[in-house]
């Protein structure tokens, strides 16, 4: 069954490149990503892999870990990041989970026939601190992910997960938000201090709480 927003994400124990995880013992009270990788040795994979690393820092600062997946065993993976490495000039720094029974590939609905029969599609899965999924993405095998786009996504749902607003369209983390229709004029006065202007009556604009 395809996993909906809001959903518990499923939890899993597997090997991984750093050793064997239970899923939502090994995320906590962190938020989480889950993301799938078609195969091991393959161009894509290979910038993302590089891509990710190299935005630990970002993803830290934001209380979230990064978990990767791939249908290929551990050992290979273990091979694969010397390459990564090598080609990006950044050492992979989180786990790679192993899925060649297609255990943790199934479950999260990866495998799309339409598509590939043995290879999984670019999945993304952000998980909240309560194990909730709070956003999912699928991209093609031959389209590469934007992860800027992401820490973006992880800003929007932070924020909004956190003060009765709601993010515009490009919006980046600094920029005015969106009072939630929810919210009366005369709360809105109370939670935002700053004020907000009122673009039609059911779009109020204010200063980013945080």
């Amino acid at each position: 069954m395809p996993i909906r927003l809001g959903d518990e994400a499923p939890d899993f124990t597997a090997n991984t490149t750093q050793g064997t995880i239970s899923f939502h013992g090994w995320k906590g009270n962190s938020w989480a990503i889950l993301f799938s990788h078609p195969k091991d040795f393959t161009p894509v994979c290979t910038t993302e892999l590089g891509a990710v690393a190299a935005l630990k820092p970002e993803f830290e600062r934001r209380n979230t870990k990064v978990i990767g997946l791939s249908v290929d065993p551990v050992e290979s993976h273990l091979k694969w990041e010397k390459d990564i490495e090598d080609v990006t000039g950044h050492a992979v720094n989180f786990p790679m989970i192993g899925d060649p029974d297609r255990t943790v590939s199934t479950l999260y609905d990866m495998i799309h026939p339409n598509a590939g029969d043995t290879m999984t599609v670019r999945s993304v899965f952000v998980v909240g601190p309560d194990n909730k999924v709070k956003l999912s993405l699928t991209y093609p095998a031959s389209t590469g992910r934007n992860f800027q786009e992401l820490l973006r996504v992880l800003d929007s749902l932070q924020l909004t997960a956190n003060h009765s607003v709601a993010t515009p369209a490009d919006w980046k983390d600094g920029e005015d938000v969106i009072i939630v229709t929810s919210v009366s004029d005369e709360d809105a006065r109370k939670k935002f201090p700053a004020g907000f202007t009122a673009k039609k009556p059911y779009l109020r604009v204010t200063k980013q709480p945080s």
